[in-house]
C-alpha cells in the first residue's frame, strides 16, 4: 500500500510538473548541435556500431567504435561535378558540412555545394520500451536534396557500405550477393568462412553473419556490389558499373568491395526530393551462453532477416513519428530535471549505452541482455559495468535491467560458483561460459567481493522500488541471503579489495566501498520487508543504521570524508551515496551530502572533479552521481558544467570516454562503454519522471 500511495503522489507530482511547464516557457527540446568527440551513425550492439570520429564526415573514414575503418562513402554529382559528403578518397571536392544534430535516436547532417543542399539522416529507432524494436538490427538512411540558388540542377547521389562492416580485418576473404525482398533490392556481404561466435576478445570486429543494404523501389534508383574502381567510374561518368562484375571470393582490401546504390534525382529545383535505404546486419547467432548459441531477440519466433526488412520498411513512417516524439519528450524531461548541459550529455550517452549491449532470447524465449566491457577487458555481463549503467535502464525499462541481472544470478546459483559473494562477469564477449576475471572460478585472487555483492543487492532493491514488489528478488532469495551475510561480515571496513575503480588498484578500508555495503544491506532489509520476512527486515534495517553511524565517525576528516578510514588528509567522491537519496532510505544525514558537495565544488579542475586525492583523472559517470547528491540545482549545474566542457573540448576523438584527465580533458582509457548510461542517475531523483518512463515498458511476450 505504501508503494501505491507513493505512485499516486508521483502522478500528482507529474501533473503538477506538466501544469508548471505549461505556465512557464517551454523547454527548447533542441537536438545537440555542439561539438562532441564522436558521432553515432549506426549503433546497435558491440559489433554493429559505426561512428564518425571527426567534426565533419569528409575528414576521415567512418569507423567502428574501436577505431578500425568501416567505410561508408557518399557523393553527389551536381551538373556532372562530383562532390563528396561522406568518407575519403575518390574524385571531387568535399561538400561544406553546414550542420550536425543529435537526438537520442537520430543523427542529421546538412551539406551545401554546387547550388544544392543535401540533408542526410541516420535513424535508429532504439526505443527501450519495445524489445522487438530495440533488438531489430536496422538503421534507416535518408537523403533529401533541393536547390538553394533558384536554379535547377541535374543531381545524382552515390552511397556505399564497405565489406569492412563484416570482417575483423581486411585480410579476410568475403563473398556477396543480391536478392529481391518484396519491392526491395537487398545486397549482402560477409566472410566466406562464417566462423560464428568463435572469436572472443576486446579489440575485435564481427567476422560472421551478413552486412546488408536494403533499397526500396524508388524512382531512379539502382544497386550493385562494386569496388573502388567501379565507384571511380561512376564519379567520372555518372553511370553505375555493371552489377556484381567482380570475381569472388576476394580479400576485403582487394578493390574494397562494397554494397552500392545510385540515385538519379533528375532535374532538382527548390522542392525537396528524398530517397531512402536501410543498413542492417544479420548475425545468425548473437551470444554463446553456457555453450548454447542464442539468437538475437527478434529471431525468437522464427522471424527471418527478410521478414525483418519487410516489417521495417512497412513501419518506417510510423517509426519516424514515434522516434521524433520520444526524442522530444526525453530531451525535454532531461532538461527540466538537470538543465541544458546535463541534457546534452545524456543525449550523447543514449545510443552509446544501448550499443554496448546485445539482446538475445533464451531457450524459453525470455530476454537476456548482455553488456560488453568495451576497451577495458572485453568481459561479458560484467556486474560493475551493469551497476553504473543501471540508472539508464531503471528509468527507461527495468525489464532490461532484470534481463542483465538474470544471467549473473543464474550463474551464481550453479555449483561451479563456490564463493559466498557475487561474480564479476560470466566470460569474454561474446562467449558467456563462466567468469574469466581475476581468479575466475578457481581462487579469490583479484575478485571484487564487496563491490559486486553490494552492486547486485542495490540494483535488485532499485527494481523493487520502482516495481513496488520484490518478486524478482524472491526467485533468488537464498543467494541474496548469502551475499547479505558476506556484506554483514566484511562490508563496514573492507579488506584490501578491488572495487569497480580497479584501474586505481587495491585499496583497504575504502570508505566509498563501505557506503556501498551499508546501503546494500539496507536495500536487502527493504526487500525482506516487501517479502513479509519481518524479523530479517528488522535485523538488517537496524544493522545498516548502526553501520552508517559508525561510518560517520570513522570517515570524518575536517570539511570532508576520507578516501580510506586509515588515511587522514585524503578524500574521494562518495558517489555511492546516490542510492541512499534515490531509494529514499535516509541512512546518512543530509548534512553529510551537503558537506561532500561543498568540498567537491572547491576541488574541481577545468574538466571535472577528480575521482579522489591520489590522481587528477576522473570518471564521467561518477561525477554525475556525486553531483546528484545536491538538492541545489545551481550546485548540480556547477558540477556538470566541466563535464559538458570535456565533452565539447576533449582532444580524444573516440565515443565518449568515461575515464579521462580533469586537467586537459584527454582520454586516459576506456571508450564506447555502457557506463555513460550512469548519467541518468539524476533522473531517478525526480519520482514522477521515473515512474512515468519506467511504467511504459512493454512486458516481453
Amino acid at each position: 500500500m505504501a508503494f501505491l500511495r507513493s505512485i499516486a503522489r508521483h502522478r500528482v507530482a507529474l501533473s503538477l510538473l506538466c501544469a508548471t511547464s505549461a505556465a512557464q516557457p517551454l523547454v527548447a527540446q533542441e537536438p545537440v548541435t555542439t561539438r562532441t568527440p564522436a558521432t553515432p551513425l549506426i549503433a546497435h550492439d558491440p559489433y554493429f556500431s559505426v561512428w564518425s570520429l571527426a567534426d565533419t564526415t569528409t575528414e576521415q573514414s567512418t569507423r567502428h567504435w574501436t577505431g578500425t575503418d568501416q567505410q561508408m562513402t557518399g557523393w553527389l554529382r551536381v551538373d556532372g561535378t562530383p562532390l563528396r559528403f561522406m568518407g575519403q578518397g575518390g574524385a571531387g571536392d568535399a561538400m561544406k558540412q553546414t550542420s550536425r544534430a543529435l537526438t537520442p535516436t537520430r543523427t542529421t547532417y546538412e551539406y551545401e555545394g554546387g547550388g544544392v543542399r543535401l540533408t542526410a539522416t541516420f535513424f535508429t529507432p532504439a526505443l527501450p520500451d519495445d524489445l522487438d524494436l530495440l533488438s531489430r538490427p536496422v538503421t534507416y538512411l535518408s537523403w533529401t536534396v533541393r536547390a538553394t540558388d533558384a536554379r535547377r540542377h541535374a543531381v545524382q547521389l552515390y552511397f556505399d557500405a564497405s565489406a569492412q562492416l563484416a570482417v575483423d580485418n581486411e585480410q579476410q576473404s568475403v563473398v556477396w550477393g543480391t536478392s529481391r525482398v518484396g519491392d526491395m533490392a537487398v545486397m549482402r556481404i560477409g566472410t566466406n568462412t562464417q566462423q560464428v561466435l568463435e572469436k572472443v576478445g576486446d579489440n575485435l570486429r564481427i567476422d560472421w553473419g551478413w552486412a546488408q543494404l536494403a533499397v526500396p523501389r524508388q524512382a531512379g534508383t539502382m544497386t550493385a556490389t562494386v569496388g573502388e574502381s567501379g565507384r571511380d567510374r561512376f564519379l567520372k561518368s555518372g553511370r553505375m558499373p555493371d552489377a556484381d562484375d567482380m570475381a569472388m571470393p576476394r580479400l576485403a582490401h582487394q578493390d574494397r568491395p562494397a554494397m552500392a546504390m545510385l540515385v538519379d534525382f533528375g532535374d532538382v529545383g527548390e522542392t525537396a526530393d528524398t530517397r531512402r535505404a536501410m543498413v542492417a546486419y544479420d548475425d545468425i547467432d548473437g551470444i554463446e551462453y553456457f555453450k548454447r548459441r542464442l539468437p538475437a531477440y527478434w529471431r525468437r519466433d522464427g522471424m527471418t532477416m527478410a521478414d525483418v526488412l519487410l516489417k521495417a520498411e512497412a513501419e518506417e513512417t510510423a517509426l519516424r513519428k514515434r522516434g521524433e516524439a520520444f526524442d522530444r519528450e526525453l530531451t525535454a524531461d532531461l532538461e527540466r530535471v538537470g538543465g541544458r548541459a546535463y541534457a546534452e550529455i545524456a543525449v550523447v550517452a543514449y545510443r552509446q549505452t544501448l550499443a554496448a549491449h546485445k539482446l538475445v532470447a533464451d531457450i524459453d524465449g525470455r530476454p537476456l541482455y548482455f553488456s560488453k566491457e568495451n576497451f577495458s577487458n572485453g568481459c561479458i555481463a560484467t556486474v560493475d559495468i551493469t551497476y553504473p549503467t543501471s540508472p539508464f535502464f531503471l528509468l527507461l525499462n527495468p525489464d532490461l535491467l532484470e534481463a542483465q541481472l538474470r544471467p549473473i544470478l543464474d550463474y551464481a546459483q550453479m555449483p561451479r560458483w563456490r564463493f559466498p559473494f557475487a561474480p564479476h562477469d560470466i566470460g569474454t564477449y561474446p562467449q558467456a561460459n563462466g567468469q574469466v576475471y581475476g581468479g575466475g572460478e578457481r581462487t579469490e585472487d583479484d575478485q571484487m567481493p564487496v563491490e559486486e555483492s553490494g552492486n547486485m543487492l542495490l540494483m535488485i532493491g532499485a527494481i523493487a522500488k520502482i516495481r513496488g514488489n520484490a518478486d524478482f528478488a524472491e526467485r533468488y532469495w537464498p543467494l541474496l541471503q548469502r551475499w547479505a551475510v558476506y556484506l554483514r561480515d566484511k562490508g563496514l571496513d573492507p579488506e584490501n579489495q578491488l572495487s569497480t575503480d580497479d584501474f586505481a588498484g587495491h585499496l583497504a578500508h575504502n570508505t566509498n566501498l563501505s557506503i556501498k555495503a551499508i546501503s546494500a544491506l539496507d536495500s536487502y532489509a527493504e526487500l525482506a520487508r516487501l517479502l513479509g520476512k519481518k524479523a530479517e527486515a528488522t535485523r538488517y534495517h537496524a544493522l545498516s543504521r548502526q553501520m552508517a553511524a559508525k561510518w560517520l565517525t570513522m570517515a570524518q576528516d575536517g570539511d570532508h570524508t576520507r578516501l580510506a578510514f586509515d588515511r587522514p588528509g585524503t578524500w574521494s567522491q562518495k558517489y555511492n551515496l546516490a542510492w541512499d537519496k534515490v531509494l529514499g532510505r535516509n541512512l546518512f544525514p543530509a548534512s553529510l551530502l551537503r558537506q561532500e558537495v561543498g568540498f567537491y565544488l572547491k576541488n574541481q579542475q577545468p574538466y571535472g572533479l577528480p575521482l579522489d586525492s591520489r590522481k587528477t583523472y576522473t570518471k564521467l559517470d561518477w561525477i554525475v552521481w556525486s553531483a546528484t547528491l545536491s538538492d541545489d540545482r545551481s550546485e548540480f549545474e556547477q558540477l556538470i558544467a566541466p563535464v559538458h566542457r570535456y565533452m565539447r573540448e576533449t582532444p580524444s576523438r573516440v565515443p565518449l570516454s568515461d575515464w579521462y584527465e580533469t586537467r586537459d580533458g584527454a582520454q586516459v582509457g576506456f571508450q564506447a562503454r555502457a557506463v555513460v548510461g550512469g548519467v541518468y542517475m539524476k533522473m531517478l531523483t525526480a519520482p514522477a519522471v521515473w515512474s512515468k518512463w519506467a511504467g511504459r515498458a512493454r512486458k516481453p511476450q
